[in-house]
């Protein structure tokens, strides 16, 4: 007797389109003339539509006209839990005022702090979902979170609960980053090592039996803590069994990459003053380079990160937002990717890798930022002709349609494009 086979029965199916599957066997792992399919939330099927199986069916077919599409965006480093802004500093800084300045005269990070203290749990949500939604709009589907605007037991909890909301609000997937160490608040005032005891003493055991932690980070630099404190908080993070990021070398090459690699980090990010020791200790310790091209332009640094030596040594290459009120007031994924290709000089290629494929390891995800069956199926639809697009234009946003979970999302822009053969 003849086995009869279940028909292949799908979710949803997209056809006549291009992928970019972001696979590093070819330019964009690119596939013409393709087709992808979901179910349950997965990949399920990719390949030229020529390949589809013939007794396959999708619940929804959905003919693209030739459109690319790409893993959803990954914003792997932001600080997008704030209240206030500092655009009153920006005017500041623009008239001759130093960094010092503004901060002895109660701006810079402590006054973020105060505006978050002073905020509630539903205007940090408001704000910070408004900031979400314009990321979402330019193809978002992952974003990790850190805190660091709070800066007592408290107002740390209040963050990163608002950070677990938003991944409730709306379809995104949301990582946290406890990042107690990020200064030291004004009621610690020249008793650092005392609040950093307090950090890892009492912030981060109690934070992370709550659930609220993914991941630690601290920012070890001169002005911040150092790399002996820096790692007592690392190894407080590795007996929690929580993996660690770090803020590194992006004042002055203070061994922060280095420190990094020791305890296996994630990532390390800035790194504008990483030397090439530090270079070879994250290849050796597979940690990710988290390049933030918006803090750059919006500090006029002139000190490049090693691209070239990350590049020699095999380093994978992040890029984010640093979404955060101070630094990089950057809600543009796109414009993120533009900047990596115009001010690090990567090229188009390397900066949508940046957003997807290298962004979800710098989050210790497996499971997104490269089309193939068995990932989360997070897709960014685009009316282009070539994924440089993505990178070249500025202030052009051609996304068509975003999916989640295998699921198209209803409020992703649906533009007019010229339809291209696929």
């Amino acid at each position: 007797m003849a086995t009869i086979m279940p028909k292949l029965s799908w979710d949803h199916l997209w056809t006549d389109c291009r992928l970019a599957t972001m696979r590093s066997d070819q330019p964009y792992g690119a596939i013409e003339k393709g087709a992808i399919a979901s179910k349950d939330g997965r990949i399920a099927w990719i390949g030229p539509k020529a390949d589809l199986p013939r007794d396959a069916e999708a619940r929804e077919v959905h003919p693209l006209g030739g459109a690319w599409i790409t893993p959803g965006l990954i914003d792997c480093h932001t600080h997008l839990v704030y209240g206030g802004d500092r655009a009153a500093e920006f005017e500041q800084r623009l008239k001759g005022a130093t960094y010092e300045e503004i901060a002895k005269a109660g701006g810079g990070i402590r006054s973020t702090v105060a505006a978050t203290r002073a905020a509630s749990e539903e205007t940090l949500l408001t704000a910070a979902l408004t900031r979400l939604d314009q990321m979402q709009a330019e193809g978002l589907t992952t974003i990790e979170i850190k805190s660091g605007y709070g800066l007592s037991l408290a107002d740390e909890r209040k963050s990163l609960a608002v950070a677990r909301m938003i991944e409730k609000a709306r379809p995104v997937t949301v990582r946290t980053t406890f990042l107690g160490a990020h200064a030291v608040p004004p009621e610690f005032d020249g008793r650092r090592a005392e609040y950093m005891g307090r950090v890892i003493e009492e912030m981060l055991p109690a934070l992370t039996a709550e659930g609220l932690v993914d991941a630690v980070d601290a920012f070890a630099e001169r002005i911040a803590f150092t790399l002996e404190e820096t790692a007592r908080l690392f190894e407080t993070a590795r007996r929690l069994e929580l993996k660690v990021k770090l803020h590194a070398d992006q004042l002055s090459d203070g061994g922060g990459a280095a420190l990094a690699a020791r305890f296996q980090a994630l990532s390390a990010d800035h790194l504008e003053h990483t030397s090439q020791g530090g270079i070879d200790a994250m290849a050796s310790a597979g940690t990710i380079a988290v390049l933030l091209p918006g803090a750059f332009y919006f500090l006029r640094e002139t000190k490049l990160p090693p691209i070239e030596g990350l590049r020699r040594a095999g380093v994978p290459i992040a890029i984010a937002t640093d979404c955060n009120p101070g630094t990089s007031p950057l809600t543009s994924p796109l414009l993120a990717l533009n900047m990596a290709a115009t001010l690090f000089r990567l090229t188009p290629e390397e900066a949508l890798a940046g957003m997807t494929r290298n962004a979800a390891r710098a989050l210790g995800l497996t499971d997104r930022g490269i089309l193939e069956i068995g990932k989360a199926a997070d897709l960014a639809i685009w009316g282009i002709e070539r994924p440089a697009e993505l990178a070249y234009r500025i202030g052009f946003n051609p996304l068509m349609g975003l999916v989640k979970d295998g699921s198209p999302v209803a409020s992703a822009p649906s533009p007019a494009w010229p339809a291209a053969s696929a």
